[in-house]
Order: C-alpha cells, then structure tokens, then sequence
C-alpha cells in the first residue's frame, strides 16, 4: 500500500494494476482514459462529472439518488428495439436472436468490404481493429460454445484474440502483431457462427435450462459449470455489442477510405 499526497502524477500510466479499496480525495482526473477498468461497488461524492463518456455494462449506477441503469436499458431498446430480444428466454426467442445477428453482421461485412483493406487493420482511437473484432468474436465462440457447451478444452485457432485485460493462459493464443486477410477472418467466423446456428437449432427447454459439464485442462472460461443460458447470453451480449463497435468505426474508416 502506498500513499501520494500532494504529489504530481499528471500522465502517469497504471496498467494491470490494483487499486481496489483505494481513497481518492481531491485528486483531478479530468482528461483520464479508462479502458477495461473495473469499478464496481464505487463511491463517489462531491463529483464534478461534465462532458464524459462512458461506454460499457452499466448495472444499479444511482447518480444524484437516481438509478440510471433501468433509464439506459429502455432508451437503447427504443433506439433499437432489436436490442430487447437479445435476452431470449426460450428456444425461439434464442433463434430468433441468433436471426438477428446474421442478418445484421452481414450488412455490416458488406459495408467493411467497401473499404480499403488495410484500413480493416487500423485502430479507431485505441480500440480494436475491425479484422481485430472478428477475431475477437471467433474467441468467444471457442470459449463459451466450443469449449464450455460442447466440451472441447482446446477449441482455439491460432488467430483467436481474448480480450485485452485477460492473463496469460497456457494454449490460448494471443496474437496481437497478426495481420490476415478479410477473407481468411470471415472464413473462421463462418465456421464459429455455423457451430453456434447448431446449438441453438438444437435448443430444447430442458437443455436450455441444463449446465454444461466441466471441461479439463487450461483455458476460458475456467473449468467448472455453467448455466447453458448464461453461455449463449454471452454469445449474443458480444455479437450485439461488437458490432455496433464495429458500426461506429467503420463510418471513421469509410471517411477515411473516402
């Protein structure tokens, strides 16, 4: 534990470090860049909160005695009322999301297809790269699909990408320098997309409501039990979310490509 006080920090990098617990009293972070950041179970008064963007999972945040997380779930579902049946609750509602999200990865591929290909490898301010994202997501289909519901403990591809903020884990490739062609990603996303349409055509109520058995040996998610439904949710949580990531950057790639 260390203490700073009355000190200078000003462009200070803190990555992979642990500040949990920690007591910030009069400390100025305006102009502060947050990524992967986990801040649960926060306090924080006497704030000035101006001219601040925040992107990510929002749950049970009260501002000024206000939950505000119920007010951004209804005004993102009206924006897009496609959003509401990523939370199925049977079979057919899962099918039917699944619909969804074929339907719209594949407007937004034929929108990443007009651009210059080297774009697709460029980041939008510090984010992922498109090609980057499609990799991503062949990694979440590895570890909640392949891995977790069908039992393979060793389902990755060399080009699989776990998010940034995930340890070091024996077998798990994490290729960051990796530059493939559009059409080799797509190819792999075909494959996982095909695999997760064949679970989720095989749905039944009661395999629905079952856990998965744990698999053996490193990887992730880790070896133990999990709700079949939680897995999928997961799935269709990173498929929506990633491809408005992917929407967002392909309009600054397409100005950029002109």
């Amino acid at each position: 534990m260390a203490d700073f006080f009355r000190a200078d920090l000003r462009g200070s990098r803190f990555e992979r470090v642990d500040l949990s617990g920690a007591r910030l009293r009069a400390v100025d972070l305006s102009g502060a860049q947050f990524h992967g950041v986990e801040l649960s179970g926060a306090t924080m008064r006497g704030v000035m909160l101006v001219g601040v963007d925040i992107y990510g999972e929002i749950e049970n945040l009260t501002i000024n005695g206000v939950d505000i997380g119920p007010l951004i779930d209804a005004e993102l579902n009206r924006r897009n009322p496609d959003r509401a049946k990523m939370r199925p609750v049977d079979p057919a509602g899962f099918r039917e999301a699944w619909d969804i999200l074929e339907r719209l990865w594949g407007e937004t591929v034929e929108r990443a297809r007009r651009v210059r290909p080297e774009l697709l490898h460029e980041s939008v301010d510090g984010e992922w790269s498109f090609t980057e994202t499609l990799r991503h997501l062949v990694f979440a289909t590895d570890a909640w699909i392949r891995r977790a519901i069908l039992g393979d403990p060793s389902p990755w591809d060399p080009l699989d990408l776990p998010w940034d903020e995930m340890p070091d884990t024996p077998g798990v490739p994490r290729d960051r320098d990796a530059r493939p062609s559009l059409g080799t990603v797509l190819g792999l996303r075909r494959d996982r997309m095909s695999t997760v349409r064949r679970v989720i055509e095989g749905l039944t109520d009661e395999s629905l409501a079952g856990h998965t058995k744990p698999v053996e040996g490193p990887g992730w998610p880790e070896p133990r039990s999990y709700p079949v439904r939680e897995c999928l949710l997961c799935i269709l949580n990173e498929e929506w979310e990633h491809r408005l990531y992917a929407e967002r950057d392909l309009d600054v790639l397409t100005a950029r490509s002109g």
